[in-house]
């Protein structure tokens, strides 16, 4: 997982974890109002929620009111249309600049890139198919890889497989000792479902 993966992450648990505690806290007074758990003089059980000073504040005494909450809810609007966003946005990048010169720039296409890596370990004994992404940040590229494996292989097998060919030939066309790999390995039957009528 790439570090912005784990910002997204971190930020959406941060996120949910907030909002849970929120709805916790006011469902829970809620369901003590209900349950005539406060005295009586503080909130009645079946007073309304929007009392005469409530309305009053709102009409004639604070007018301001209105703003702020048309504030807030554009805010909270905004942040939730920023949360959209950064979960459809995608870490894929479109090209690597590998080196400048005086002749001009080279600069690779990874997505021919990584579906070079993907047609190269869907060639291995065992592996029944395989898609390959890059991600990351043009100075630090990772590769996201998912395969689907016989479940009559190894692990080991799987890794050696990666290390002896896909990775160092990833390496080389990137031109850089280091690309991080995640690799999610579904296993399944090499033999196809057969169904008899």
């Amino acid at each position: 997982m790439s570090r912005m993966d784990r910002k997204t992450a971190r930020g959406n648990r941060l996120g949910l974890l907030i909002i849970g505690l929120l709805l916790i806290i006011l469902s829970g007074l809620v369901i003590a109002r209900g349950a005539r758990l406060f005295p009586q003089s503080f909130a009645p059980a079946r007073a309304p929620l929007i009392t005469d000073s409530v309305r009053s504040a709102f009409l004639r005494d604070y007018p301001m009111l209105w703003w702020v909450v048309a504030g807030a809810a554009i805010v909270l609007a905004l942040l939730g249309l920023r949360w959209l966003l950064v979960q459809g946005r995608s870490q894929r990048l479109g090209g690597i600049r590998l080196q400048r010169g005086p002749a001009g720039v080279t600069e690779v296409n990874t997505g021919h890139v990584a579906d070079a890596m993907a047609t190269e370990v869907s060639s291995q004994p065992g592996v029944l198919g395989a898609t390959a992404a890059l991600v990351g940040t043009n100075a630090r590229p990772a590769v996201q890889l998912r395969m689907a494996v016989a479940e009559t292989v190894p692990m080991n097998a799987i890794r050696e497989q990666l290390g002896g060919s896909a990775l160092p030939h990833m390496r080389q066309a990137l031109e850089t000792d280091r690309v991080p790999t995640v690799a999610q390995v579904s296993l399944e039957s090499p033999h196809p479902r057969r169904n008899v009528a």
